[in-house]
């Protein structure tokens, strides 16, 4: 039987015992095509432990439904923002991850904040980007559940619009199937136009 793994949360432990109030942010959805990129920030009780929470691209979708009511329920603060597309051609993904949580991070009010492996440019916070911080992390990876399942469930919705793209199996990534959507149907107004091969796609549509 495959052992669950589960987050260290050295970071907590280190702040935890100077009750510090620590916020973990992390996003989910950087690499598609279409869709929002959406960011969760997570506080705490000190000492909390959840073996459950984990890494959310590890566990299944059962259980990140579940761990997302959880998480909402035993949380002392969480919030979570939706980045539009537009923004995402606005400032282009990484910007426009970084000033999303930046403005998680100010709300929080938190004096650490953990990020996976995101610097941020605030003042009057340590701020601790950790690579793989989902792992590292139950702030952190609780975070990136409340991001992912967010975001799965609202690209289920926009597949309810847009049936001939399949935005309910591949979530906007660039798979063969949506590539070839793409192609056949064209841009919809919730793709990435900064994106290269929604952008190529585009352009055709403006040369005609």
């Amino acid at each position: 039987m495959k052992s669950q793994k589960v987050c260290p949360n050295e970071y907590e432990h280190q702040y935890w015992p100077l009750e510090k109030v620590i916020v973990g942010i992390d996003e989910a959805g950087r690499g598609p095509l279409a869709g929002p990129l959406t960011v969760a920030g997570v506080i705490f009780p000190i000492g909390y432990e959840n073996p459950d929470i984990y890494d959310s691209k590890s566990i299944s979708e059962k259980k990140r439904d579940a761990l997302f009511e959880q998480i909402q329920e035993d949380a002392l603060w969480f919030e979570i923002i939706q980045v539009s597309p537009e923004d995402i051609d606005k400032y282009n993904i990484y910007r426009a991850d970084q000033l999303a949580m930046e403005q998680i991070a100010i709300h929080s009010n938190a004096e650490v904040v953990l990020t996976d492996a995101m610097p941020l440019l605030i003042e009057g916070r340590e701020i601790i980007p950790l690579v793989k911080g989902d792992q590292k992390s139950i702030s952190i990876a609780a975070a990136s559940i409340l991001a992912k399942v967010t975001r799965d469930r609202a690209m289920l919705e926009y597949d309810k619009e847009y049936p001939e793209y399949g935005f309910a199996k591949h979530k906007g990534y660039p798979t063969k199937q949506h590539m070839e959507a793409l192609h056949t149907y064209g841009v919809t107004k919730i793709h990435r136009k900064s994106f290269g091969p929604v952008r190529e796609e585009y352009m055709k549509i403006k040369l005609f």
